[in-house]
């Protein structure tokens, strides 16, 4: 039986996606740039400063901009999506997830926060899920991101169990990638395409139960 479920947050927990494009959004309009959704596809996985290029590279001003406007843009970004995020609330919180995290308390499995947004702590607190959490692993103390498996090992390590007794879950090739170098258990939100056809998939976190975890740690330990 496993003893620790290692948790992402973006596209397991919850989506901050939707905050992100309407921060970026209202910076470009700002700037006289216009961007939609389809470009802002481009940005998904892409530092702030690197999607602060691209969109001023989109609206052909990227020499027009100083050095010193450039990094208050950047703060300005933040700040309107650190002000967005407010709004979030139980009511963000992925299908099935909730429960999920009520029945491994219930079950005395631990549970750690294992992702590379330094907004985790204060979404958990906003989404009243923090409390579920026995650890939340500081992004910024890590020497490298996923897909290293850094930020796993550490997750496992401040909750008290191997890594090898731990459940991952991930939405993204780099997360997988990352737990399974960590010698912890994956299990993928998504498809085969992206996430490879070796692991354990669900469509949705809506199938994410206690019970389908157990089975499937059955099914692939002795």
């Amino acid at each position: 039986m496993f003893k620790g479920v290692l948790f992402d947050l973006d596209g397991v927990i919850t989506d901050t996606a939707e905050y992100h494009y309407h921060a970026w959004k209202k910076l470009a309009e700002d700037l006289d740039i216009t961007i939609d959704r389809e470009f802002n596809e481009t940005l998904k996985g892409v530092s702030r400063e690197d999607s602060l290029t691209l969109i001023l590279k989109h609206g052909g001003k990227e020499d027009s901009i100083s050095a010193e406007k450039f990094a208050q843009l950047a703060k300005e970004k933040n700040e309107n999506y650190v002000e967005m995020i407010q709004a979030f609330s139980e009511k963000d919180i992925f299908p099935g997830i909730l429960q999920l995290l009520k029945d491994l308390k219930a079950n005395e499995i631990k549970i750690a926060l294992a992702s590379a947004s330094k907004n985790g702590p204060m979404l958990l607190e906003k989404m009243g899920i923090a409390n579920y959490f026995d650890a939340i692993v500081d992004p910024a103390s890590l020497a490298a991101g996923k897909p290293a498996p850094d930020i796993f090992i550490e997750a496992a390590k401040a909750i008290g169990v191997s890594s090898k007794e731990c459940i991952g879950l991930e939405d993204s090739i780099a997360g997988i990638t990352a737990i399974k170098e960590s010698g912890s258990f994956p299990i993928g939100v998504g498809n085969a395409t992206d996430l490879g056809h070796d692991i354990v998939l669900v469509d949705n976190t809506s199938t994410l139960t206690f019970a389908f975890l157990e089975e499937k740690w059955s099914e692939n330990h002795d």
